[in-house]
């Protein structure tokens, strides 16, 4: 067996058997990482490694071209809907986590959103990824992008808006969005290769709720005011279009018009309560790619 054959065999094997992360293979083996992701590139091309669809894995692929050409996506990934609707968001968390170790490369900026499920994403990322990625938040309000006590090893550099996510008044609003670091912040969201949004439904267990920036009667008002959710904590009806009120002008978080002019903007949301949000953010074009689960996929396609 040749050398560079035996290589292949061991990259691949402790790739996809031992479930090794490429940096670990480079350093067992003693050669690049590069050289290694050469050698399992060629471990696929060559049949060394051979995949197999598993027809219950399987039958999401429809859907998820289905979902791709009715909302003109560029990237669908759907996860099988849990029995335990409690657990979606972690397991949608976990699957953008890895879709992105999957896509990001040393110093990659990545804009990452509030809510919930982004801040569940940025904690797995956190764990699991190689190369230190640099990830610059949409929104005010520090401590939502902050690692949780499970992150034990977090190889990401923040860039976070030095401000709440909602301020007392337009005029403070104002003022703050002109200071220098601020404006900073905002110049990095236009040059990063990712960006994560949840969206959010108007229901009484929203993050925005529980994490006491809006109240009951906030939503309620919205909810008047035609909202059917948000994005980024700007509120959209049902087609899309922001619904304007003075919440809006005392928030520190990314425009939509900003949002619609980036690249790679990846939507992270499932669940019955949702539906609506998420066809407005599609309406909206708000999002180019999408990440949710099976059942939520369905009822965004008709079915």
């Amino acid at each position: 067996m040749k050398y560079d054959d035996e290589l292949i065999l061991k990259a691949a094997w402790y790739y996809y058997i031992e479930n090794m992360t490429q940096q670990a293979i480079a350093s067992k083996l003693e050669i690049s990482r590069m050289k290694v992701i050469r050698l399992l590139d060629i471990a696929r091309e060559t049949g060394v490694i051979q995949f197999r669809i598993s027809p219950d894995l399987g039958k999401h692929l429809p859907i998820e071209q289905a979902l791709r050409e009715k909302w003109n996506l560029k990237n669908v990934l759907i996860i099988p809907t849990p029995d335990d609707r409690n657990q979606l968001n972690e397991y949608l968390a976990l699957a953008a986590a890895n879709y992105l170790a999957d896509r990001i490369s040393e110093n990659t900026f990545i804009n990452m959103g509030y809510g919930d499920t982004p801040s569940r994403v940025l904690n797995h990322l956190a764990t699991i990824i190689d190369t230190p990625v640099s990830v610059v938040s949409f929104t005010g309000g520090v401590n939502y992008y902050l690692p949780n006590s499970t992150s034990n090893v977090f190889k990401a550099r923040l860039h976070l808006y030095p401000a709440p996510l909602l301020l007392s008044s337009k005029e403070v609003c104002q003022a703050i969005l002109q200071e220098p670091s601020m404006m900073e912040i905002r110049r990095m969201v236009g040059l990063s290769s990712f960006s994560i949004v949840g969206i959010g439904a108007m229901n009484n267990d929203a993050t925005i709720i529980s994490n006491g920036i809006l109240s009951k009667n906030d939503f309620t008002y919205l909810t008047m005011k035609g909202a059917v959710g948000d994005v980024l904590t700007h509120f959209i009806d049902k087609d899309g279009a922001p619904v304007v009120t003075n919440i809006e002008d005392r928030l520190i978080s990314t425009p939509l018009s900003t949002l619609k002019e980036l690249n790679n903007v990846i939507g992270i949301a499932g669940g019955e309560q949702k539906v609506t949000v998420i066809k407005a953010a599609l309406k909206g074009g708000y999002i180019d790619s999408l990440i949710t689960d099976e059942e939520t996929a369905r009822k965004l396609i008709g079915e």
